[in-house]
């Protein structure tokens, strides 16, 4: 089979597992200057659009046990050898921290010849927005001497791929930033590219060496790409279905493609609807053969649209259309053709139309390769929470596929690592798989957006800058969580100084009240209707409850880790910003009139987010907080309502997102017991047919976005209880809210094994069991009761509670 792009079965399949926990690097390479090249096409575009070939041959006399070799290209690569799929890379960074993969090429090598190439693309200005650049390249290094044939330099051979454009346009209505849709002129193509032979020979010629490879820190590199080896692992990639037909035109009945092949007649015009019924993230592999001159068209959506352009019920079909990502190809008429995007798609439709011209066309079958990061859901729970298993499904989807070599606010619309989703993200990966390895990507990559101002910026990597001030506030925050559930020390130690600068940015924005003032550039809070462009409402100098709280927040989570690994001088100040703060809110922007808190002191406007903040950062005093938090849950936006007597004036609602904060607000009030009642929003989502949690209530953009997924965290923290009590989960809390349940099993993994518990209400009092990993201890705490934990197994009998 001639492929534009192998990724063959070879390496999808369920036998084939490379992706190896220990990446080697020759202690030599570090730090240094590498003998390795990099390499470009001459004559070609250095920073638009380029789609490259590199290939080179060597001879092995025997096979060694491993093959090491460190690649990189710009913008990505694709690395093939002996015609098979084995790596593909760069995860995304900066210039001065940028990714190369380590690959074993030891199972792919045989005796004599072998072959190695590599497709290379730039995406020019059209590259995702996430994705940054020097200009097109290409690198590959050999771990030791006994590699050092393969380090690229003038001995490989390139050629420019002509058959492979995008799209004219991305389809798409609403803001879009990931990467465009590709063109393919299967008639220009280079079939070839990874054979041992080529038909055109003459069109291969030595690369243009443009720099020496050299990692971050070595001296007076020549170039700008500043390497470091990337830490993840192999993305999974695995064998799913593209979809079922569900409405097809020009065509005699409906096909069973994908499911068999399709005949299209020549000179025909045929339309083919697929509903995978669930979104996902794949590579999408068409093969067809003959149909010379044909247009195919694969489209991709997470919804239909009706005339109106809205979505609506996402499984009803009749009387919408398709509105989306495009791809486009043009076969050349041979046999067996494979065309695939270079990157992922995002679908839960997809949309394939072909016109035939004077050959027939026939669609051979049509693949998709799963894509994104290797999380294993190890946490679990049960119990008699209504339609619990659609609830935790549809958030472990959501999750997984906003995560890919980082973390992404929205698969299909953006695919962009902003701080305030990730913050989420990072706790349901910690609470859902124990895998803490892409949070760590994120802390470190956010770190290195940080500016001469001290402020990070809101998304990162990112090749367009953009500030949102308190997500700066957000990554301290996130540092705060991946010390209390990861143990590494080091990082936490390593990164703590950089927060400093966040945390002196914000002091110098303080009102001499202790308020916050006026910050510059984007200011959001929240997708709420008081919140204009998601500002909080403020007066000319400032004076915002909701950033005041969100500066205390960071304030609290900044002295803990001074306390505990830096300064005591700058704990003794966060927490006299912290009092100074809360004294002058609850002085100023506490109303009596109505037992809540103002967005200002001018107390024109109010939102549920301020004061949720306010219970949660225990600002409001304790003695108030239930009472505070039963207002905010009794409140209507645009008219005042009436709780407990008292009347309560219209407040700006929370949105998905912002419910995250609102189930540390009730845990923290003691009124975690209502947590169950506060899934509303999330049953109405299954209603209209999502399969992931959507990014804002209808009219929403994206169906799926990680911000949303947090009730899978929260029902195993807020509604089983299981919290860190320490330091990298060294103790563990359980303090569990059942509410009206009767029963609730859970288990969370832990780095010594799982937490599992195990509540049966039996009789009027809870049958208790939990389950701690070997060296583990901690304490379950049941209505302000304490008993004690040990590592095994312990039956705890609990009164009813209710």
């Amino acid at each position: 089979m001639f492929r534009v792009l192998l990724i063959a079965a070879f390496f999808f399949g369920a036998g084939l597992n490379w992706a190896q926990d220990v990446k080697p690097l020759n202690p030599a390479l570090v730090d240094s200057k590498w003998q390795a090249r990099w390499i470009a096409c001459p004559n070609a575009p250095q920073k638009d659009l380029g789609i490259f070939y590199f290939r080179k041959e060597f001879t092995l006399n025997s096979v060694p046990e491993h093959f090491w070799v460190h690649v990189s290209a710009d913008n990505r690569f694709l690395l093939h050898v002996n015609g098979q799929y084995v790596g593909e890379g760069p995860s995304r960074g900066d210039l001065f921290h940028w990714r190369f993969e380590t690959i074993d090429l030891a199972p792919f090598l045989h005796t004599g010849k072998n072959l190695l190439a590599a497709t290379v693309w730039n995406y020019g200005s059209r590259s995702p927005v996430a994705q940054m650049s020097n200009r097109s390249g290409f690198m590959m290094q050999g771990d030791t001497e006994a590699e050092k044939d393969v380090d690229t330099d003038t001995s490989w051979l390139v050629k420019q791929e002509k058959g492979r454009g995008l799209a004219a346009t991305n389809g798409v209505a609403g803001y879009y930033a990931a990467g465009p849709g590709e063109s393919v002129d299967g008639r220009l193509i280079t079939w070839d590219w990874d054979a041992a032979a080529v038909a055109d020979a003459g069109s291969w010629h030595a690369p243009e060496t443009i720099g020496g490879a050299a990692m971050r820190e070595a001296q007076d590199s020549d170039n700008n790409w500043e390497l470091v080896q990337d830490k993840l692992p192999a993305m999974e990639h695995r064998l799913v279905t593209p979809g079922k037909p569900v409405r097809f035109e020009g065509l005699a009945a409906k096909p069973k493609f994908p499911g068999s092949s399709l005949e299209i007649p020549a000179n025909t015009h045929a339309t083919l609807l697929l509903d995978n019924q669930v979104l996902q993230t794949a590579y999408p592999e068409l093969v067809t053969s003959g149909g010379r001159d044909a247009e195919i068209k694969l489209t991709y959506a997470e919804a239909l649209y009706d005339a109106k352009g809205e979505k609506g019920n996402r499984n009803e079909i009749a009387g919408r259309q398709i509105q989306g990502l495009t791809d486009e190809f043009m076969p050349d008429g041979g046999e067996r053709r494979s065309f695939q995007p270079l990157w992922w798609r995002t679908w839960r439709y997809l949309q394939v139309d072909v016109t035939t011209k004077s050959s027939p066309l026939r669609l051979e079958k049509l693949d998709a390769w799963f894509n994104a990061y290797p999380f294993v859901e190890k946490a679990t729970i049960a119990g008699d929470i209504p339609d619990l298993q659609k609830l935790w499904d549809t958030g472990w989807r959501t999750a997984r596929l906003c995560a890919h070599e980082t973390y992404m606010d929205a698969p299909y619309w953006e695919q962009l690592q902003y701080v305030g989703d990730t913050r989420i993200q990072a706790l349901i990966s910690y609470a859902m798989t124990g895998d803490s390895r892409l949070a760590r990507q994120a802390i470190t990559n956010i770190e290195s957006s940080i500016v001469p101002e001290g402020l990070t910026q809101s998304r990162y990597p990112s090749r367009l800058p953009q500030f949102i001030p308190p997500f700066s506030l957000l990554w301290v925050d996130m540092l705060h969580d991946y010390w209390m559930y990861v143990n590494d020390e080091p990082l936490v130690r390593e990164t703590l100084p950089r927060t400093r600068g966040v945390i002196d940015w914000y002091a110098s924005h303080l009102r001499p009240d202790g308020l916050m003032g006026r910050v510059k550039w984007w200011e959001f809070g929240d997708w709420t209707s008081g919140y204009e462009g998601g500002d909080p409402p403020q007066e000319v100098d400032g004076g915002s409850t909701f950033l005041t709280l969100q500066f205390i927040e960071a304030l609290r989570d900044a002295a803990e880790l001074e306390k505990q690994f830096g300064s005591p001088e700058r704990t003794a100040a966060y927490q006299g910003m912290i009092q100074k703060a809360t004294d002058t809110l609850n002085r100023l922007n506490w109303d009596a009139r109505y037992g809540v808190y103002a967005d200002t002191p001018a107390k024109k406007s109010y939102s549920q987010q301020a004061n949720v903040l306010a219970v949660w950062q225990d600002v409001a005093p304790r003695g108030e907080q239930q009472a505070v938090l039963r207002r905010v849950l009794g409140s209507r936006e645009g008219a005042e309502a009436t709780v407990d007597g008292k009347t309560v004036p219209p407040m700006s609602a929370m949105s998905y997102y912002f419910r995250f904060y609102l189930s540390r607000a009730l845990e923290h009030a003691g009124l975690a017991d209502l947590y169950v009642g506060q899934l509303t929003p999330w049953y109405d989502m299954l209603k209209l047919g999502l399969s992931t949690w959507a990014e804002k209530p209808e009219p929403t953009r994206s169906d799926s976005h990680a911000w949303s997924a947090h009730p899978n965290y929260d029902l195993l923290t807020v509604v089983a209880g299981i919290h860190p009590a320490a330091p990298g989960f060294s103790k563990v809390r359980i303090e569990p809210h059942l509410g009206s349940l009767h029963e609730l099993r859970a288990s969370m993994p832990h780095a010594g094994g799982a937490i599992t518990v195990d509540y049966r209400l039996d009789g009027g009092r809870w049958s208790t069991s939990i389950t701690l990993p070997e060296g583990l201890n901690g304490e379950l705490v049941w209505l302000g009761k304490e008993y004690p934990l040990h590592s095994g197994a312990q039956t705890v009998r609990l009164d009813g509670g209710r």
